[in-house]
């Protein structure tokens, strides 16, 4: 079962989609676990940008069900990835928040495993078949999180559909690193998440939908 999280702030009406990031401000975000903290992204012709030791990124609001479609650029071996669902009010965001992996799976050490590599539900799920474009080409996203299932869609490509709290999703937990984390997965709404993993990443077209 889901834990429950409040909301903050207004929603917008259901099913109608809010622009996270519109190439112009930083809004909707702050630094993870600093909610009036100097947030170290910056926005570069039209991209937000990470910056070396930025920190990661949330939202400022909570998303529980919903469709995030966002667009996503990596450095040459570079590494990052979109979480949702996070407590940030914990030490790590992975403690409690499932990732879209994003990465360079030529480069990266990640890229050879299929479990962490471009579009994979990290460390967990392998994506169904590789879509990732090459270095400096952009790639588009599609997360929809709606109760206990999972789909991502990597440059229009299903990578992965999968059920929160299946039997199949509780071995894989038991075996992975989040084993002893007992609210992965398991907060029924929580921020997004761009991760800096020291390496440069560009973000654009972020926008999100409750459902």
């Amino acid at each position: 079962m889901l834990l429950l999280a409040g909301r903050s702030g207004a929603e917008p009406e259901k099913g109608g989609w809010e622009v996270l990031f519109d190439g112009r401000d930083l809004a909707a975000w702050q630094a993870y676990g600093k909610p009036s903290g100097h947030v170290g992204w910056v926005v570069e012709e039209g991209t937000l940008a990470s910056r070396p030791k930025c920190g990661d990124l949330v939202s400022r609001e909570l998303y529980g069900d919903f469709e995030l479609e966002l667009e996503w650029r990596i450095s040459p071996g570079g590494n990052s990835g979109v979480m949702f669902r996070v407590d940030d009010s914990g030490p790590q965001p992975w403690h409690t928040g499932p990732e879209m992996q994003v990465l360079d799976d030529q480069r990266h050490k990640d890229g050879k495993s299929p479990l962490t590599s471009a579009g994979a539900l990290y460390a967990l799920y392998a994506p169904a078949r590789a879509a990732a474009k090459p270095v400096g080409e952009w790639n588009a996203v599609r997360i929809r999180a709606q109760g206990a299932r999972l789909q991502f869609w990597l440059n229009g490509v299903p990578t992965v559909d999968v059920e929160i709290g299946s039997a199949d999703w509780n071995a894989r937990v038991a075996a992975s690193k989040f084993a002893d984390k007992p609210r992965f997965g398991r907060v029924a709404a929580g921020r997004i998440l761009l991760q800096d993993h020291k390496d440069p990443v560009w973000y654009r077209n972020i926008r999100i939908r409750r459902l």
